[in-house]
């Protein structure tokens, strides 16, 4: 798809213009600080080259939806909500480290690995994205398959992981980072798929 036929394209959700602008600027942001250069020569050829870039790289930026009928920027969220769910997430890392720790140097090796499944419905692909991301950045918990269908299939280390996953806490955060319903089900072990 040329950036020029993306700009009239209405299955797009949000405004291509905003995300050509902010790509721009992005890029821009990054030249300047990667160059350190302030002279009026280079932030011209830094300004020429955000805009070409991203003219040309604001298209590969779209995913769509399972069904086809949308298309998401892969960078669109809230960026206030995405800093707290980072923070969020960071705390999670810190607390799960700790108990894999636990877990691990107790003489009686508290390990029980066994695999989770769940199903959630998200509209947006990188609303999957990041779940199967957080939940393999947190110790304890690996994403090992998600199937198009938001089934996802989870390693956990032990008994706690894996309630705690079930829980759906980092799920509903997902959903409402991304702005999409809450529908999740757990799959028991034996349940049709």
């Amino acid at each position: 798809m040329k950036t020029k036929d993306m700009l009239k394209d209405e299955t797009i959700v949000g405004s291509p213009k905003k995300h050509l602008v902010v790509l721009t600027i992005v890029l821009f942001a990054f030249w300047i600080l990667l160059s350190g250069k302030m002279d009026i020569k280079f932030l011209t050829y830094g300004l020429l080259t955000a805009i070409i870039s991203a003219w040309i790289c604001v298209p590969l930026l779209l995913m769509p939806n399972a069904d086809g009928t949308k298309k998401y920027f892969i960078f669109d969220v809230p960026l206030g909500k995405y800093a707290m769910y980072w923070l969020w997430l960071l705390n999670e890392v810190r607390k799960a480290n700790i108990d894999v720790v636990k877990a691990v140097v107790r003489s009686e090796m508290e390990i029980n690995p066994q695999l989770s499944k769940f199903r959630i419905k998200f509209d947006n692909p990188m609303a999957y994205t990041t779940l199967a991301n957080s939940i393999t950045l947190t110790p304890g918990t690996v994403t090992l398959n998600v199937t198009e269908d938001g089934l996802f299939e989870v390693h956990a280390l032990n008994d706690g992981f894996a309630a705690g996953l079930l829980e759906g806490g980092m799920q509903e955060k997902i959903a409402e980072l991304f702005g999409e319903p809450f529908i999740y089900e757990v799959i028991e072990e034996g349940e049709e798929q």
